[in-house]
């Protein structure tokens, strides 16, 4: 049984934009960050990116992780090793 879940993007029809809202830019975050993790779009992204944009994107990500999602979450949900 594969351990991650993609499911949102396969069943949203709501509103994809911006500012308008706390609960439409929730939404449109999970939107985004499960289209661009596409295997397809994720390889062809970081294929054309700059070292630099490689490591910016490597440094946000585990800032927000380490930020926001305590040890256990950070294993559960993030490596799911638990």
């Amino acid at each position: 049984m594969a351990k991650h879940a993609h499911r949102f993007i396969e069943t949203f029809d709501g509103f994809v934009g911006f500012g308008m809202n706390r609960a439409s830019d929730e939404d449109t975050l999970v939107y985004y960050l499960q289209k661009i993790s596409d295997d397809t779009l994720a390889r062809t992204l970081v294929q054309r990116m700059t070292s630099e944009e490689q490591r910016d994107i490597f440094d946000m990500i585990g800032r927000l992780l380490k930020t926001h999602l305590s040890e256990d979450e950070y294993h559960r949900l993030f490596l799911k090793d638990r």
